[in-house]
């Protein structure tokens, strides 16, 4: 993937220039050129390839300076879209493309049950569908008019769980196309194109998903905003290592910092509940302690053989109970000790007075 992107944005654009012909201007006018329909992300990236291989032709001793070293990142730079949709949207978009398409309809419900690249997605033939264990087997990927053996990372090709629901909507839907004559071999694409090959993602993405973000008035609809969508949404439902298994990323760092987005109600919630906490009053603050039992009327002491029983009176023993409270507080002295009477002063004897 790299490789394509520095072929595309770097050496295509240049490929009849003598690297001694490039300076500062040409590299900053091509950069702010990028920077008018690509994202920041892309941008920036390419400024760091431009850097690192005119930096490598100054240590070949191709050059005598560096002529990427000042070239800074256009200060108008495309703002980077973090649209998420909800739940609602996404299935609104289901029930309306399906009233068009069903083959659009499997596409996209497969797109979004497993947060597939378009790359991916199309990518997909009919061996690729593990129906015994429930699997998407994804070993290519298609981009620009080719179908590559591997993808975006090294973790991009492998085997992902898939719906059973969905699979048995697969498997009806092939035996439909098979009534009508369609190509269902295993070799064969699920989503093809007219002419064999795969579908292409960019068409499907113009002329279906557009469309339906006009219609539902939805503020983007694309498979980067489904993909951001669904692992953003997922965080209710699953861990973060669980968002990195069906996505596919190499990190949960990925996972978590660049697709999933903050969700404002989720935020909400947990600020009304640090905020209920820090306003309880009961049950957190110190219980009182306990008022002593009051004094009985009458004490009676009674023996291990019920022969004499004693009565006290209240008077005397509301008494007893005050001198003991009384002697309780009363603060305890030291205990006097009795010096010598003669203690050795510098080698003699000083004798002191008694008492």
């Amino acid at each position: 993937m790299k490789k394509l992107i520095i072929t595309a944005d770097l050496i295509a654009p240049f490929e009849d220039v003598r690297i001694e012909k490039f300076d500062k201007y040409i590299l900053q006018n091509h950069l702010n050129q990028l920077a008018k329909t690509h994202s920041k992300d892309r941008v920036v990236q390419m400024r760091s390839y431009m850097r690192a291989i005119f930096a490598e032709a100054v240590d070949q001793d191709y050059l005598d300076k560096d002529p990427a070293r000042l070239v800074k990142v256009p200060a108008n730079l495309r703002p980077v879209d973090k649209t998420v949709l909800t739940w609602d949207q996404l299935r609104a978009a289901l029930d309306k493309l399906l009233e068009k398409s069903l083959r659009d309809w499997l596409l996209l419900m497969l797109d979004m049950s497993n947060a597939l690249r378009p790359g991916e997605v199309v990518a997909l033939r009919w061996q690729s569908l593990l129906v015994e264990p429930l699997l998407l087997d994804i070993t290519e990927t298609y981009y620009r008019g080719k179908v590559r053996p591997y993808g975006k990372t090294k973790r991009s090709t492998s085997q992902v769980p898939i719906a059973e629901e969905l699979v048995k909507k697969l498997k009806e839907w092939r035996i439909d196309l098979k009534s009508k004559r369609k190509d269902v071999t295993p070799d064969a694409f699920i989503f093809g194109g007219r002419f064999g090959g795969p579908l292409d993602p960019s068409n499907f993405r113009k002329r279906t998903l557009h469309k339906l973000a006009e219609e539902l008035e939805l503020p983007n609809l694309t498979f980067q905003v489904i993909r951001r969508t669904i692992a953003t949404l997922a965080q209710k439902l699953g861990s973060s290592k669980d968002v990195q298994g069906f996505m596919r990323h190499e990190t949960t760092d990925t996972t978590e910092n660049i697709y999933q987005q903050i969700l404002l109600p989720s935020v909400r919630t947990t600020l009304d509940a640090i905020h209920a906490e820090l306003s309880k009053k009961e049950g957190h603050a110190p219980a009182p302690n306990p008022e002593p039992p009051p004094a009985p009327s009458v004490a009676a002491i009674h023996d291990t053989h019920n022969e004499d029983v004693v009565v006290m009176p209240a008077a005397r023993m509301e008494g007893v109970a005050v001198d003991r409270e009384a002697e309780a507080r009363k603060p305890v002295r030291g205990v006097l000790l009795k010096f010598a009477p003669k203690l050795p002063i510098r080698g003699r004897e000083e004798v002191l007075p008694n008492g």
